[in-house]
Parts: structure tokens; C-alpha cells; sequence
């Protein structure tokens, strides 16, 4: 089963192409004044948050005040978004469209949003996913390319601008690779990047280097034959214990969570923690979220087109025994999502993981902690985005 995000931008890729982003210096509209228009059960507050809209071409900023859905603001975009990264000390903004990728400025009291360059792409790149390294140097993305993918790595200066000078490029030979989802490790050491058919890629990475990326890359295939990597993700923090992979068809009806052990990376035998692949509430997981304590992790997946997709948690363990430390994940509880989950996100507070789908039904829902189940989530606020109920492709967070 091959599952390609690239499928949803063909269209606006189309149009940019021919006379390419033509009235680039009306990319960025005024914030609109539009207010909540979520239901709540709680009265917790959440850190601010950005969800990606490819329906209405939108970037829109929330919080969650005293268990009320706030819009901060509204942005317009050009042309159809695929990727959002946040710099460390969140300070910068980084959107992929098919247009480019383009920068602003996050406020430090409210998080509202200002286009940065003048409104101009500060990169060419048609990145389908992105990420900021932990010194903030550089900016990562990810482009299909003819036979493979390819790489990219741009240092950013001190205004979060990209030093096009500099841009490093590395590209990798990969059999029906896609550009998915990607990862990098808390360390700065790992590129993990989920490439559909091709399996998922794992590239080593420093950022000191001139060129970050390694040459060579090694390839975790998948564990059927004709199924896809769709998600990727690390522990967080700077020493990883795990690495996660989300594959469709694990079984013929559902896809499924794997997991590695961090340490086996570079050695002669990658470690797959014992029980996995553990099998996932849907055929295409697209989403992984580790929970910043490390207690917890949650897959977003989805069967059908037509129907609400799903958010399944798991509980992982470490056993250690003659100094020898072992891992285990169990499933904790599964709860609904709108249609076709795309992407997950935990609030810098802690209290509301976030879940967004293309799809429709709702295509924000805010998740709070239960208090008698440990890491059972449970559906508080459900809610729009922007100005259509379809098309969130992408959330992101500020961090703590």
C-alpha cells in the first residue's frame, strides 16, 4: 500500500509551476479577528499552537485558555502548505508550500505571527517535511526526487533567515521513495525520514560538519513487502531510548507501530524491542507522538476516506536486569479522530496533546490526560480550523 502525501499538493503544484508564485509580496494577510469555535470539558490552559490548512491555504495560531479554544490569528498563504518547523527558543516559523519554504517571526508574549524576508520565500526548496536542529543552525528539509530523495540542510543566521550560501545537499538512491514524515533525534545525530515504499531512511548527522548529512544512509525496510513507512519519530531529549516507525499492512487489515532500540544504531545489528510491530488501530499510521515525560506514546491512524480515524496510546516500559536494560510498550486505550489524522502535537504545558486531520469531521481535536486511567486520552475540545472544516495537514507547538 503506497500512501503519498504528495498526492493532495498536485494540484497547487500545477499552478505555482507555470508562472511560479507570481504576487509573492501579498503572501502574508493581516490577522483575522475570528474567535473560538471549540466546545471544552476542562478548564486547563495550553502553551500557543499552529496548525497548517490546505483547504483555505492558512496558518492559523491557537491557545487554550481556562478550557476555551482561542484564535490568536489567522495567516494567509499563496500557495498550499505541506510542512511546519519551529526554531529552538521558539523564536522562528518555517512553512513549506509548494511555493517555497517562508519565514516568520513568533511574538514571545502572545505568539502571533509576522511574515519575515519581506514576505519572500527565503528558500526555493518544495520541501514535503522539515525540521530545525537543536543549536538552532540548521534548517533540514526533504525533497522527492527521480530514484531517491534528497536533502537539504541551510544554516540559519541570527534574523532566522537562511544562508543560501551555505545550503548542503545530500541525495540517497532509494527504490518507490516518497517523502513522508521525518524525524531528527534529540542528540543531533540521526536523520530519520519516512519514505513510503522505500522504507524508512536513517542518516547519520552533525552539525558541525560543513555538510551535516553523511554520505551513505542505511535503509529499514519494511516488514511486508509492498507496504509503506508513512511515520517516524525518536524519544525525546538528547539520549534516545527508542526510535519508532509507523508501516502500513503489518497485518492484511491494519498497519502498525515499530520500535528500536536508540543505542543499536551504527552497530552490526539493529535491536527491534521484543513484541513489536504492535498493531495499530488502522491501515496508514501518519502520525507518532512521543510524550515529552517519555511515559507515553501515541499513533494516529486511519483506515478509510469516509470515516474517523484513530489515536491509540501506549505505555512503555523498561525493565533492567544484570545491567541489561530492555524495553516494552503496551496498549493503554484508543479514542476517535476526524478523518484521515495527519499529524500530533503535545501543548509546551503538557496538559492537551493536539491532533489534526485532512479529512474532515473536525479537523482539530484537543485530547486532555484522563485522571483515573494513566495515558488514556480523552476528547475535550473539537473544533475547525481556519475558515473550513477540512484540509489540517500539520500542527505544531511552541516548546516549554
Amino acid at each position: 500500500m503506497k500512501v503519498v502525501r504528495l498526492a493532495r499538493l498536485l494540484p497547487a503544484l500545477l499552478l505555482v509551476l507555470t508562472p511560479f508564485i507570481e504576487g509573492c509580496g501579498n503572501f502574508w494577510q493581516a490577522p483575522s479577528s475570528t474567535g473560538s469555535t471549540g466546545t471544552t470539558s476542562t478548564t486547563l490552559s495550553s502553551g500557543v499552537f499552529y496548525v497548517l490548512n490546505q483547504t483555505t491555504d492558512q496558518i492559523v495560531a491557537y491557545n487554550i485558555t481556562s478550557g476555551t479554544l482561542t484564535t490568536i490569528g489567522t495567516y494567509a498563504l499563496s500557495a498550499a502548505p505541506s510542512a511546519i518547523a519551529i526554531a529552538p527558543g521558539n523564536g522562528f516559523l518555517y512553512v513549506s508550500t509548494v511555493a517555497g519554504i517562508f519565514l516568520y517571526t513568533i511574538d514571545s508574549s502572545t505568539g502571533a505571527l509576522t511574515i519575515g524576508n519581506s514576505g519572500n520565500a527565503i528558500s526555493s526548496d518544495l520541501a514535503l517535511a522539515m525540521a530545525v536542529d537543536t543549536t538552532g543552525t540548521w534548517l533540514i528539509d526533504a525533497v522527492p526526487g527521480t530514484g531517491g530523495v534528497t536533502m537539504n540542510a541551510i544554516s540559519i543566521t541570527s534574523s532566522g533567515t537562511l544562508n543560501s550560501t551555505t545550503e548542503q545537499q545530500r541525495s540517497y538512491t532509494l527504490a518507490n521513495a516518497s517523502v513522508e514524515n521525518m524525524a531528527l533525534s534529540g542528540d543531533d545525530a540521526n536523520v530519520f525520514l519516512a519514505a513510503g515504499e522505500g522504507g524508512t531512511l536513517v542518516i547519520p548527522f552533525t552539525s558541525t560538519n560543513t555538510n551535516p548529512f553523511a554520505s551513505t544512509a542505511s535503509t529499514i525496510a519494511t516488514v511486508t513487502t509492498g507496504a509503506s513507512s508513512l511515520s517516524v519519530a525518536v524519544d525525546p531529549g538528547s539520549t534516545p531510548r527508542l526510535f519508532y516507525i509507523g508501516e502500513t499492512e503489518i497485518t492484511s487489515t491494519t498497519g502498525g507501530l515499530r520500535a528500536f532500540e536508540y543505542s543499536s544504531l551504527g552497530s552490526s545489528k539493529l535491536v527491534e524491542i521484543a513484541g513489536s510491530p504492535y498493531t495499530a488501530s488502522g491501515l496508514a499510521p501518519h502520525s507518532i507522538l512521543p510524550q515529552a515525560a517519555g511515559n507515553y506514546i501515541y499513533v494516529a491512524s486511519w483506515t478509510g476516506t469516509t470515516s474517523a480515524g484513530d489515536l491509540q496510546g501506549f505505555n512503555i516500559a523498561t525493565s533492567t536486569s544484570a545491567s541489561t536494560t530492555t524495553y516494552s510498550l503496551s496498549s493503554i486505550s484508543t479514542v476517535s479522530t476526524g478523518i484521515e489524522p495527519d499529524s500530533l502535537a503535545e501543548d509546551s504545558l503538557g496538559n492537551f496533546v493536539l491532533a489534526v486531520s485532512a479529512g474532515g469531521s473536525y479537523d482539530l481535536i484537543a485530547y486532555i490526560f484522563d485522571t483515573t486511567t494513566a495515558g488514556k486520552l480523552d476528547s475535550s475540545i473539537t473544533s475547525t480550523t481556519g475558515t473550513d472544516p477540512t484540509g489540517a495537514v500539520a500542527v505544531a507547538a511552541l516548546a516549554p
